[in-house]
């Protein structure tokens, strides 16, 4: 059965499962890069380059529109911006979640990057207007994953190209490992830093609910897009999708 969307705990909708997620993130924002590296051991630095790096030949043209979908504090941004020509159009870095968009403004600052308040779910963007949508570890967050990829689908432009990276369960021993660091560890680590245990029970219980690649690639399919792919990551603890608007 597909999976439609996130929910956390206590929500019964839609509308509910993104406030909710709207204020855990909001609730963390302070600490949000720090328990990203100490939780990830740093790999996380890794996994943005890499993506960025798939999608030079985009981000190196300088009329190419870049849209950073669910941003949070902008490191999937700066990644991004690495491949940018100086003189290229700037980078459009959105959020929903206002205190990790402040967050993220303070390293876009001086940086050609526009920072935009705004929902996946309501881009508030022309349809046919961007060239590349990215998104790390947040579209995983999004309360409905079709409604989400058909917004993008909408915006993007015909050839244009999305990325989305976010995490995976890998299976066989390795699997068996990272579920016990991901649903004991990591939690008690991350609310004894952050303060608040909800968003670290959250976080394993949404990869667990995350449809599996093959159903992602074929939920991709069905919004319209075209050569879509998986590559995984540090043994599928990580992946990215990737697919083209025909």
């Amino acid at each position: 059965m597909q999976t439609q969307g996130a929910q956390p705990a206590g929500t019964s909708d839609q509308q509910n499962a993104a406030l909710a997620v709207r204020e855990m993130f909001d609730s963390i924002a302070p600490r949000y890069d720090l328990l990203n590296h100490v939780l990830s051991l740093n790999i996380d630095r890794v996994w943005w380059w890499r993506t960025a790096r798939k999608f030079h030949a985009v981000l190196s043209r300088p009329d190419a529109t870049i849209l950073d979908i669910c941003c949070g504090t902008g490191d999937m941004t700066m990644a991004l911006l690495r491949h940018r020509p100086k003189n290229g159009k700037p980078i459009l870095a959105a959020d929903f979640a206002h205190q990790m968009l402040v967050r993220g403004k303070t390293k876009f600052e001086g940086r050609n990057v526009i920072a935009i308040e705004a929902d996946a779910l309501q881009l508030p963007l022309p349809s046919s207007s961007v060239d590349l949508i990215t998104t790390a570890f947040g579209f995983r967050n999004l309360a409905n994953y079709q409604a989400g990829l058909q917004g993008f689908h909408r915006a993007l432009r015909p050839g244009g190209q999305l990325g989305i990276l976010d995490f995976s369960e890998p299976g066989g021993l390795l699997g068996k490992l990272y579920a016990f660091y991901f649903r004991r560890i990591l939690p008690a680590i991350g609310s004894r830093i952050s303060g608040t245990a909800a968003p670290y029970v959250y976080l394993p219980a949404s990869v667990h609910r995350f449809p599996q690649p093959n159903e992602m690639l074929e939920q991709m399919r069905n919004a319209g897009f075209s050569e879509v792919s998986w590559q995984p990551y540090s043994f599928g603890i990580a992946g990215l999708y990737r697919g083209v608007k025909p």
